[in-house]
Protein backbone atom coordinates (compact mmCIF):
# COMPACT_ATOMS: atom_id res chain seq x y z
CA UNK A 1 0.00 0.00 0.00
CA UNK A 2 0.93 3.45 -0.53
CA UNK A 3 1.41 5.81 2.08
CA UNK A 4 -1.21 9.28 1.66
CA UNK A 5 2.68 11.03 0.09
CA UNK A 6 3.44 9.02 -2.18
CA UNK A 7 0.10 8.57 -3.51
CA UNK A 8 0.12 12.83 -4.34
CA UNK A 9 3.25 12.53 -5.50
CA UNK A 10 2.01 9.92 -8.50
CA UNK A 11 -1.22 12.15 -8.36
CA UNK A 12 0.66 15.12 -9.64
CA UNK A 13 2.84 13.54 -11.87
CA UNK A 14 -0.46 12.00 -13.68
CA UNK A 15 -1.71 15.95 -13.85
CA UNK A 16 2.08 17.00 -15.21
CA UNK A 17 2.02 14.78 -17.72
CA UNK A 18 -1.40 15.27 -18.24
CA UNK A 19 -0.75 19.02 -18.86
CA UNK A 20 2.64 18.20 -21.07
CA UNK A 21 -0.16 16.55 -23.79
CA UNK A 22 -2.45 19.18 -23.89
CA UNK A 23 0.56 22.29 -24.23
CA UNK A 24 2.03 19.62 -27.05
CA UNK A 25 -1.25 19.07 -28.73
CA UNK A 26 -1.69 22.69 -28.62
CA UNK A 27 1.59 23.61 -30.06
CA UNK A 28 1.59 21.48 -32.88
CA UNK A 29 -1.83 22.60 -33.44
CA UNK A 30 -0.37 26.02 -34.17
CA UNK A 31 2.80 25.21 -35.82
CA UNK A 32 0.74 23.38 -38.31
CA UNK A 33 -1.27 26.15 -38.99
CA UNK A 34 1.25 28.52 -39.16
CA UNK A 35 3.19 25.79 -42.40
CA UNK A 36 -0.06 25.20 -43.86
CA UNK A 37 -0.41 29.51 -44.00
CA UNK A 38 3.21 29.62 -44.96
CA UNK A 39 2.63 27.30 -47.50
CA UNK A 40 -0.14 28.75 -49.00
CA UNK A 41 1.28 32.26 -49.03
CA UNK A 42 4.72 31.25 -50.52
CA UNK A 43 3.24 28.66 -53.11
CA UNK A 44 0.07 30.53 -53.99
CA UNK A 45 -1.61 27.56 -53.78
CA UNK A 46 -5.42 27.04 -53.84
CA UNK A 47 -6.06 25.35 -50.77
CA UNK A 48 -9.33 23.17 -49.09
CA UNK A 49 -10.41 22.92 -45.92
CA UNK A 50 -13.35 20.71 -43.86
CA UNK A 51 -14.32 19.69 -40.55
CA UNK A 52 -16.81 19.25 -38.11
CA UNK A 53 -17.15 20.71 -34.38
CA UNK A 54 -18.92 19.07 -31.88
CA UNK A 55 -20.73 20.80 -29.59
CA UNK A 56 -22.48 18.30 -27.23
CA UNK A 57 -24.49 16.18 -29.59
CA UNK A 58 -25.10 18.66 -32.33
CA UNK A 59 -22.45 18.75 -35.05
CA UNK A 60 -21.57 21.81 -37.09
CA UNK A 61 -19.77 20.96 -40.26
CA UNK A 62 -18.03 23.00 -42.31
CA UNK A 63 -15.78 23.15 -45.57
CA UNK A 64 -14.44 25.74 -48.25
CA UNK A 65 -12.45 24.77 -51.26
CA UNK A 66 -12.82 22.58 -54.87
CA UNK A 67 -11.88 19.28 -52.29
CA UNK A 68 -14.00 20.62 -49.51
CA UNK A 69 -16.94 17.81 -50.22
CA UNK A 70 -13.83 14.99 -49.30
CA UNK A 71 -12.83 16.68 -46.36
CA UNK A 72 -16.28 16.88 -44.98
CA UNK A 73 -16.89 13.32 -45.17
CA UNK A 74 -13.55 11.93 -43.47
CA UNK A 75 -14.36 14.57 -40.59
CA UNK A 76 -17.66 13.12 -40.38
CA UNK A 77 -16.58 9.37 -40.45
CA UNK A 78 -13.62 10.44 -38.36
CA UNK A 79 -15.91 11.95 -36.00
CA UNK A 80 -18.13 9.23 -35.99
CA UNK A 81 -15.44 6.59 -35.06
CA UNK A 82 -14.36 8.76 -32.31
CA UNK A 83 -17.52 9.12 -30.85
CA UNK A 84 -18.38 5.03 -31.14
CA UNK A 85 -14.59 4.41 -29.69
CA UNK A 86 -15.41 6.92 -26.57
CA UNK A 87 -18.59 5.11 -25.77
CA UNK A 88 -17.63 1.87 -26.29
CA UNK A 89 -14.41 2.43 -24.19
CA UNK A 90 -16.39 4.06 -21.71
CA UNK A 91 -18.66 1.08 -21.18
CA UNK A 92 -16.02 -1.61 -20.74
CA UNK A 93 -14.31 0.97 -18.02
CA UNK A 94 -17.33 0.72 -16.16
CA UNK A 95 -17.40 -2.80 -16.29
CA UNK A 96 -14.35 -3.34 -15.41
CA UNK A 97 -14.98 -1.26 -12.17
CA UNK A 98 -17.82 -3.11 -11.09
Amino acid sequence: MLSDEEAEDEGIGVSNRLLGFILLGITLVFVGVAVLVFASLVLGGQGSVGGVILIGPIPIVFGAGPDAGWLIAISVILTVVSVSLFLVLNRRNRKFRE
